[in-house]
């Protein structure tokens, strides 16, 4: 519909459409006898005409809407996921830092490790748990690293895992997005009994911090300044990403690393892309170990001899 006065332009009479605010605008000027500036009226009319043009789309678009409901309410879902997840992880990691911190033995890392099991058991948490935290133990004792690098501190729970099976002489690094949970992590793994000079706790992205990792490896006598184990719980849509970055900066053992992913969501897509790399790099990766949450890729470079892979 069409609403307007009358007004004489150069002996010419014209309707001012009213369809938008800035039309009301227009009018309140014209109104109190003002002259519109020409980028208002020219603003006024663009608008009122995509307006008129976007109605006989509309049911084009309500007809894609219905046949792509699902897809757009998961798209949705992502998306929110995405940007509450600091948040809900900032609130998790302080929630588990109060409860371990206050009940558990100082000084005791196992204590520390079961105190997290304890807080699990009634709330929500970003611990692997127990099940997990088992067959990751299974797996350093295995390889006996002295060198390893950790992907998402989050509360400090595998950070307190891995240095109690670290020999004497190892060191963890261990990165974690958001500065206020790294200040927690680290004080719940100097609570468990560790000192700086056997891990270090870097704050950023993983694809920001891995090029930095080389200035800060501090090979054991005897060693190589490469990782023999990396701990892979961040971002699952990093994974695969930042596995290439490792192995492009040089920093995975050329004689053999393990690479342990943590799957919390069974419908995530980063494990199916870790397959896709296997099949086409047989002779670098291969599956080691898989249990329900965490799955263990081998690198080793140029192996002619593939580990042998377990049935995925």
């Amino acid at each position: 519909m069409w609403r307007g006065r009358q007004r004489r332009r150069r002996g010419n009479t014209k309707l001012v459409p009213l369809s938008s605010t800035g039309s009301v605008k227009l009018l309140h000027l014209r109104l109190a006898g003002h002259t519109p500036s020409p980028r208002l009226v020219h603003c006024t009319k663009m608008s009122f005409w995509l307006m008129a043009a976007s109605v006989p789309l509309l049911p084009a678009v309500l007809l894609v809407l219905g046949r792509h409901r699902a897809r757009l309410v998961e798209f949705c879902r992502g998306a929110l996921g995405r940007m509450l997840r600091p948040l809900r992880g900032r609130a998790c990691a302080e929630s588990t830092h109060a409860f371990v911190f206050s009940r558990c033995i100082h000084g005791k890392a196992g204590s520390v490790l079961e105190t997290f099991d304890l807080y699990a058991e009634t709330h929500p948490s970003a611990s692997v748990g127990p099940q997990i935290g088992e067959a990751l133990d299974k797996v350093v004792r295995r390889i006996g690293p002295s060198r390893v690098l950790e992907l998402g501190t989050h509360c400090g729970y595998s950070s307190v895992l891995l240095l109690r099976l670290l020999p004497a002489d190892g060191r963890l690094l261990t990165v974690e997005q958001d500065p206020a949970v790294a200040d927690l992590a680290e004080e719940i793994i100097l609570v468990a009994g560790f000192k700086h000079t056997q891990f270090q706790v870097l704050t950023g992205r993983s694809g920001r911090t891995i090029p930095t990792l080389c200035s800060l490896m501090e090979p054991a006598p005897g060693t190589s300044d490469t990782f023999h184990l990396v701990l892979m719980d961040h971002d699952p849509q990093q994974y695969l990403v930042d596995l290439l970055a490792l192995e492009g900066e040089g920093l995975l053992c050329p004689s053999g690393c393990s690479i342990v992913v943590i799957i919390r969501d069974r419908q995530d897509k980063s494990l199916e892309e870790l397959k896709q790399l296997i099949r086409a790099r047989p002779d670098c990766y291969s599956f080691k170990v898989q249990v329900p949450g965490m799955v263990e890729l081998f690198y080793q470079k140029n192996h002619d001899n593939a580990t042998p892979r377990e049935t995925m």
